[in-house]
């Protein structure tokens, strides 16, 4: 049974492999989201790039990055990851609502309104 541990909770949860990373976080009462982004999501369906989670260990226990997190995180770090389109295959340590997680670049509405446009 992998396990997710979120370092800034200090809280340890146990999930089956394959499990969601952001409906493994908010069973164990855990907020991916940050400020307005609480009631400003897409509710997990991978379109708002609000749910990020920055990996700490255990990056190669997750899913690869999908084709919506590449555009959405294409400004972000490589262990920056979107909890809604996240497996979990094994043991995994995050940090939630890691610092300039969103609201810049590709995953907030200016960045996607730049994109669809063409402006770097």
């Amino acid at each position: 049974m992998p396990t997710i541990r979120f370092e800034q909770e200090g809280q340890t949860v146990g999930c089956i492999e394959g499990a969601n990373l952001r409906k493994a976080a908010l069973d164990a009462g855990i907020n991916p989201y940050k400020g307005l982004n609480n009631v400003n999501n897409c509710g997990g369906i991978g379109q708002c790039g609000t749910c990020v989670m920055e990996v700490i260990e255990g990056m190669q226990n997750l899913s690869p990055r999908s084709d919506v997190e590449e555009v959405y995180l294409s400004d972000r770090p490589a262990n920056f990851r979107l909890s809604c389109r996240t497996s979990v295959n094994g043991d995994v340590t995050l940090r939630t609502k890691p610092t300039n997680a969103v609201g810049q670049g590709s995953n907030s509405l200016v960045g996607a309104l730049k994109s669809l446009i063409g402006i770097k």
